[in-house]
């Protein structure tokens, strides 16, 4: 009897999952009918030098101490270099620095943002109308649902590390510090352009929520495509281990404990 009891509770604890799979097979034709974002989009480079010219972020008076350091060591030559440790970007750096293709992959109930870049450059938004979590876990790109308001696609972002920064290039930027939140409102703004209308809110680096723009141009050549970006690659040779395999061998470490040339 506790056999068949046990095997029920199974059949029933399996049946929503089982609801769950079979449900997005008939929403594929509603993903059909969303906006066209497909291909690669590249940041319009010059449109936000312009933005963090005439519209910086409203840091506080500590922190845009700090930042003038920092675009100070970055015209004297001496960048700090924000992102050279192989930790992902995160939110909301994906979307603001210059370097960042994407490519959005739509499916039933989410949408993909795939980063260009080394590492895990990954954006998972759920459009299937859940909450965010009632205590979720922080990550590099937090937690994000989002709506459909017509042609533009809603995201609310939360539950972001606080080591992440909130930066305007490779060599200035702040980690946010916690209590980070992220709204962005995404649309098409022609046949080839979007734009991303963001509002980030980050209490202990900035004096009042910041409201910025990042437009993106897609690259529609079939043959234009992200690519694989591996951090540490740079940090090994190509060449053959003990056994006489394929392998990656390391570079020996110079004076300041970067890997030497190679030969």
């Amino acid at each position: 009897m506790r056999c068949a009891l046990a095997a029920l509770a199974c059949v029933l604890a399996l049946a929503p999952v089982a609801a769950q799979a079979a449900a997005p097979a008939r929403d594929w034709a509603a993903v059909a009918h969303l906006p066209d974002w497909s291909g690669v989009w590249t940041p319009d480079v010059i449109d936000q030098n312009r933005q963090v010219a005439t519209n910086p972020p409203p840091w506080t008076a500590a922190v845009g101490q700090q930042v003038k350091a920092l675009e100070t060591r970055e015209q004297a030559g001496r960048p700090k270099g924000l992102f050279v440790d192989c930790l992902p970007h995160g939110m909301p750096a994906l979307m603001l620095v210059t370097h960042n293709a994407l490519e959005f992959v739509f499916e039933p109930g989410r949408v993909l943002v795939l980063g260009e870049s080394d590492g895990n450059r990954l954006r998972r938004i759920h459009t299937d109308g859940r909450p965010h979590p009632n205590d979720p876990d922080p990550s590099f790109f937090g937690h994000s649902i989002g709506r459909w308001e017509g042609d533009a696609l809603v995201v609310d972002t939360v539950a972001i590390f606080p080591q992440t920064y909130l930066a305007v290039s490779e060599a200035v930027g702040i980690p946010n510090d916690g209590d980070l939140h992220v709204v962005e409102k995404i649309r098409l703004e022609g046949p080839d352009t979007l734009v991303d209308d963001l509002t980030i809110t980050a209490p202990h680096i900035l004096t009042r929520p910041w409201r910025t723009r990042r437009i993106y141009n897609r690259q529609r050549d079939p043959a234009a495509e992200i690519v694989e970006g591996v951090c540490l690659q740079g940090r090994f040779l190509e060449g053959q281990d003990a056994d006489g395999h394929a392998a990656f061998t390391a570079l020996p470490a110079g004076q300041d404990g970067a890997p030497a040339p190679p030969p």
